[in-house]
């Protein structure tokens, strides 16, 4: 009788640990992190309410990036944090696409980028 409860009692234990191992999905940070690729991804992006030309931005990456960011010579200093080797590549990024947008506008100043188009589930393409 014993030997019955006892094994009732391993099964219940040892049932709820192997669906959790099964049932963990990775992360496509994991996935990239597995197979020692660089990862970044924007998060979440906030905008103020009371200034809308104001707003910030949540990345999140994974060593591989940061090694390749360094190698491109973003870290300026020995020992800088990640965040800040992160957001030196990402205002660079945004400045390259202020850039851009400038100089099409200055080669075609009839270009004007006010016709847009709704690509559904909230999405909308400015031209």
């Amino acid at each position: 009788m014993f030997d019955k409860i006892k094994k009732i009692l391993k099964k219940e234990k040892t049932e709820p640990e192997k669906t959790k191992s099964r049932s963990k999905k990775k992360s496509p940070k994991e996935i990239a992190t597995a197979k020692g690729e660089p990862y970044v991804s924007i998060l979440s992006m906030d905008v103020d309410p009371e200034d809308i030309n104001n707003g910030a931005f949540e990345l999140d990456w994974n060593e591989k990036f940061i090694a390749n960011l360094v190698r491109a010579g973003y870290q300026q200093k020995p020992n800088e944090e990640e965040h800040v080797i992160v957001d030196r590549w990402f205002q660079n990024v945004c400045r390259n696409v202020a850039l851009e947008t400038y100089e099409q506008v200055q080669a075609d100043p009839e270009i004007r980028y006010t016709q847009s188009r709704d690509l559904g589930n909230g999405y909308t393409e400015v031209k």
